[in-house]
């Protein structure tokens, strides 16, 4: 084959991951139903005449180095909606990065948070440990409307959280960067923002974005401005919320209990107090997982858009991280 012939041949698609071999082969077996013109592959298949001609990656959860390989990439896209990773990692790539936007995953958040908030509500956690005391004592019940539930985060999971917990009947608040509305829902933004917010809830769920700015932002300082007694759910990220800080805020029962499904390293550490801490409920990081048939449709729709119509779904801001 010529060069110039080569150039005619439609480029194969990388597969980029860290994917057991069984999911990553699930999740190529699926993407290439839903694409069956393309040639799907995982990079280290690809040819190094391949990995040149690459003008699009499908990624899961990929060494960002890993991308180097493919010089001539226009963009990635992610099957998680997390791409934090690729962002930090790459900080000069040249090409756009496509996050995953599911209303499966979306719906799947929703319900967690419902699920997760109800828990902390009806004091599911301390019933277990009276049952494990053998004690018989009923708790104070308290309605739905009499708790604020603050959300932190107002992208799409946490507009759809937000939502759910208003039809639960909750009295709900939110924090969002950028300012937003949702219908019923009072919005905040900047600092002054999130000190009211932190301080006006009983529950605090985060949904928020790791980047620079929201590393760390629940510390010591941020934890002290909540209710005494309040409780806090982490279904966004492990570094948004500073272990010692929130380990010490349920120490000296500022907090009464947090619910958590990310960590700063996962799986979470054996050793790790977080495992034994009687006011901590461990999850796997299974709030809102990825539906691999679901998620290979909306990937497939995206990439016939780019083939035949030269179009982009919405990228990332590499500035903003999200």
């Amino acid at each position: 084959m010529t060069q110039m012939e080569s150039f005619s041949v439609r480029a194969a698609i990388p597969f980029v991951s860290q994917e057991n071999p069984e999911k990553e082969r699930v999740w190529l077996e699926t993407l290439s139903k839903y694409l069956p013109d393309e040639a799907i592959l995982p990079l280290d298949k690809l040819s190094e005449g391949e990995r040149q001609l690459a003008d699009v990656a499908i990624v899961a959860n990929p060494d960002p180095q890993a991308l180097k390989q493919l010089p001539n990439l226009v963009w990635v896209h992610s099957v998680w909606a997390g791409v934090e990773r690729l962002v930090n990692d790459l900080s000069e790539q040249s090409f756009s990065i496509v996050r995953l936007v599911d209303p499966q995953l979306q719906e799947a958040m929703a319900e967690a948070v419902q699920a997760w908030s109800l828990y902390l509500h009806r004091d599911m956690f301390e019933y277990a440990k009276l049952q494990r005391q053998a004690t018989w004592q009923p708790l104070p019940y308290v309605p739905a409307s009499a708790r604020t539930i603050g959300v932190l985060g107002l992208g799409e999971l946490g507009r759809a959280s937000a939502e759910r917990l208003l039809a639960t009947g909750f009295n709900v608040i939110g924090w969002s960067r950028n300012e937003k509305i949702i219908d019923q829902v009072t919005t905040y933004t900047g600092d002054e923002g999130l000190e009211t917010v932190l301080k006006s809830s009983d529950i605090v769920v985060c949904l928020l974005p790791l980047t620079k700015d929201t590393r760390g932002l629940l510390g010591f300082e941020a934890l002290a401005m909540m209710q005494p007694g309040a409780c806090i759910i982490n279904f966004a990220r492990g570094d948004v919320i500073d272990e010692e800080a929130l380990q010490y805020a349920l120490n000296t029962g500022q907090l009464k209990h947090a619910v958590l499904d990310v960590f700063a390293i996962e799986p979470l550490p054996k050793s790790h107090p977080f495992w034994t801490h009687p006011n901590i409920t461990v999850l796997p990081h299974i709030s809102a997982q990825t539906n691999i048939d679901s998620a290979c449709q909306i990937v497939a729709q995206n990439i016939r858009n780019y083939r035949l119509l030269n179009l982009l779904p919405d990228v990332v801001d590499t500035k903003r991280g999200y």
